[in-house]
């Protein structure tokens, strides 16, 4: 079982926005549109959510090793990469996993980050942009689809964490998902012409494992928000754990800095 090198944290979602500046709670005046969150109050959060993000892309990482298992479905298995999924409400979880022969988790992770991820989900990324670091291994992003993009991107921004952490073991996860609606209209002004998705959940768990190999497994779970046929939803987030091919080229040419 994976364990995390940093402590546990307790606190309900409400604690954490104890300190804001602007609560329809606090203050009957205060639009419910966008809450004003004091940097303490979002590190605490976004510390809280990224956790229990963590520990879901774990369990995903290890249920069903050789079939299925935990409510995944097994549905392709190509080029070396097994796709599954399983159903979340009305949604679906996709998971994809590949080992990945002579390169190294580090190097992998260099560029298993959410802008390098967002510019292999599509081509016409219009923006992508570090809004607020919160600790060292803990950032805001924004990241904004433009017309050409394809249909589950098309016009659509995103406003999430990035978490990186290291377990005992030597696994490594990227943890990403988004910060709720409210309180990413209080960071960052929604483009006029955009409709803000949510990514439920996202990230990469990589094992280490001999001659400078790993396993990788890729978890998205997307809502795109607006509508949109269930055919084009299902269809797209298959592709997008497709990425870690393109991600498996961009690592193969990086660097790992010495002593890394």
């Amino acid at each position: 079982m994976h364990a995390f090198s940093s402590p546990s944290l307790r606190f309900p979602q409400a604690d954490a926005m104890s300190n804001t500046a602007c609560s329809p709670i606090s203050n009957p005046n205060c639009s419910r549109s966008s809450w004003s969150v004091s940097e303490d109050s979002l590190r605490r959060y976004v510390t809280f959510a990224s956790e229990r993000c963590i520990q879901e892309l774990l369990s995903a990482s290890e249920s069903g090793r050789g079939g299925g298992g935990d409510g995944w479905k097994n549905v392709a298995f190509e080029n070396g990469v097994e796709i599954s999924k399983r159903s979340s409400g009305s949604l679906h979880v996709f998971r994809s996993r590949w080992l990945l022969r002579s390169v190294s988790p580090k190097q992998f992770i260099m560029v298993a980050n959410a802008i390098d991820a967002a510019k292999q989900w599509d081509q016409d990324l219009v923006e992508a942009k570090h809004i607020k670091d919160l600790n060292d291994n803990l950032r805001i992003i924004g990241l904004r689809f433009g017309d050409a993009s394809k249909p589950l991107f098309k016009k659509r921004e995103f406003i999430v964490y990035e978490r990186r952490e290291e377990m005992d073991d030597g696994t490594l996860v990227v943890a990403v998902a988004s910060l709720p609606k409210e309180i990413a209209a209080g960071l960052h002004r929604k483009n006029s012409n955009s409709i803000r998705g949510l990514l439920l959940q996202s990230g990469w768990v990589v094992e280490k494992l001999e001659d400078d190999s790993c396993m990788v497994t890729y978890v998205v779970e997307l809502d795109p928000a607006g509508w949109l046929p269930k055919f084009f939803v299902n269809k797209l987030s298959t592709k997008l754990v497709m990425i870690i091919e393109n991600l498996k080229k961009l690592a193969q040419t990086c660097q790992v800095e010495r002593g890394m």
